[in-house]
């Protein structure tokens, strides 16, 4: 165990990580306060401002694939099966697409193609968009902090699924359950129109069970690498057969078909029954392995990327999470673990962090940029950094710690600082003399004291408010959660 934090550095910390920055004054008032009454504050459940101003957009169905698809719209069969992935353990972006990028590569003439793709493209777009100025725009920013966290948990990609609709809906169910019983989150997961089609659930049936969500539900979202058998797999897909997606239904809807489904009891981890796609879930998250592995993966992201919990942490964690799985409490124990306050556990901040921590500091709100200048700034940015929300690379979402830090995603960076600034207001570094805009900087951006390297690097771009501040936007400081 490293330098333990004190008061001032914890709540730093914690509103960083519990959120995507830590302004002075936010940082003062929760020193002032003190940590246990601002962790209280953080977790608490409020009415916030800044959710009534973004609400969710409006999105409804796409036109037709094709012109095949068209003249078929009206017949069509509401639980068409997905496409499948090429490595059907393990989609990836893009997976299932193989045959429609041909198909679109063929048909790019097709007008009617060609409206179906620009139209998705705007949904994703538009969706983007709204999350990351939600995110912005919040007050109590715990909410959307724990909405990535579990994206991230439950990775599913529109590049695959396709419908902006049905990625909203899965985000609202990760919202609105983020915070209660796992188990309510979980049963609400398994049968998500979005992460169905990701996984290709959507056309198993008894004769063709499909392993994939069988197998990333318990590999990836409940139980963990080695707590289950290729048996398990295999019994827990005939289990999960007959789930389709109505897709003639905005946002798509499951539906269970009894006539697809194997009925025949089956055992899983070590317990025979008739179970149903709920009973399932039921018992995989009451497994103790199940609460060791939901806690060390949020561990992973809010306490350290490169050390684990020992023993006794998980021990008090999974205590807190408890019977009832508790999501809040599970938190609020890695919050207050002694790890937490230990100043060796620094977390780089991906993507979506760094760009909405640094919007918010500087005040500026995606949606209220012009369109062009919006695309550079804040979508561009995320693409070329690697981390669209809404689009994980694959079923296990992305990665951590140094990954971030390298060489393209600090020319993307750069790119992205220069641009911020000058649609920024920046009126209070300008009225600072060139001496105090360092300082004013580190306490806008929540970064704590500078090193000897940027403090050098600052002074000498002083002078010129817009570039000093681009500076400290790509400083090392800047790129970490303390």
């Amino acid at each position: 165990m490293g330098r333990t934090l004190d008061t001032r550095a914890r709540v730093t910390r914690l509103l960083q990580r519990a959120g995507f920055d830590a302004g002075a004054d936010a940082v003062d008032a929760a020193a002032r306060a003190g940590f246990d009454a601002t962790l209280d504050r953080v977790l608490g459940v409020v009415v916030d401002g800044g959710v009534d101003a973004t609400p969710a957009p409006r999105l409804g169905p796409l036109p037709p694939r094709n012109a095949k698809a068209r003249e078929k719209q009206k017949g069509r069969g509401a639980d068409r099966p997905a496409g499948s992935a090429s490595d059907p353990a393990r989609p990836v972006p893009g997976a299932g697409g193989t045959a429609d990028a041909a198909g679109e590569s063929e048909g790019a003439a097709d007008p009617v193609r060609k409206a179906y793709r620009q139209a998705l493209r705007e949904q994703r777009e538009e969706l983007t968009v709204w999350w990351l100025d939600r995110m912005v725009a919040v007050e109590h920013p715990w909410e959307e902090k724990r909405t990535l966290l579990w994206h991230n948990h439950w990775a599913t990609s529109i590049q695959k699924v396709k419908s902006g609709a049905a990625m909203l809906q899965q985000n609202e169910t990760l919202r609105r359950l983020g915070g209660g019983d796992f188990r309510a989150l979980a049963r609400a997961m398994v049968v998500d129109p979005a992460l169905m089609v990701w996984l290709d659930a959507g056309g198993s049936t008894a004769k063709a069970p499909n392993e994939n969500l069988a197998r990333e539900l318990m590999e990836l979202f409940v139980l963990g690498v080695g707590n289950y058998t290729e048996t398990d797999v295999r019994q827990a897909a005939a289990v999960l057969t007959g789930w389709t997606v109505d897709r003639s239904a905005t946002p798509w809807k499951p539906r269970f078909r009894s006539r697809r489904h194997d009925p025949a009891p089956r055992t899983v981890v070590g317990v025979k029954a008739g179970f149903t796609a709920q009973t399932l879930v039921d018992h995989l998250v009451s497994l103790p392995v199940s609460h060791a592995h939901v806690s060390a993966r949020m561990w992973r992201a809010l306490v350290s990327a490169e050390k684990g919990p020992d023993e006794a942490a998980l021990g008090r964690i999974t205590a807190a999470y408890g019977k009832q799985r508790d999501s809040t409490a599970m938190f609020r124990a890695l919050f207050t673990d002694a790890a937490f306050s230990d100043a060796d556990n620094v977390l780089v901040k991906q993507p979506v962090e760094y760009v909405v921590g640094s919007l918010r500091a500087l005040g500026v709100r995606p949606s209220e940029l012009p369109e062009n200048v919006r695309r550079q700034v804040v979508v561009r940015t995320l693409s070329g950094l690697g981390q669209v929300p809404f689009a994980p690379e694959s079923v296990g979402g992305w990665p951590a710690g140094a990954a971030w830090l390298t060489t393209a995603a600090a020319q993307v960076r750069i790119g992205f600082a220069e641009a911020l600034v000058r649609q920024a207001d920046l009126s209070d570094v300008e009225r600072a003399s060139a001496g105090e805009r360092p300082e004013l900087l580190a306490r806008k951006l929540g970064t704590g004291d500078w090193g000897d390297a940027t403090r050098k690097a600052l002074a000498a771009a002083a002078q010129d408010p817009r570039k000093v501040t681009a500076i400290a936007l790509t400083a090392p400081e800047h790129l970490v959660l303390s």
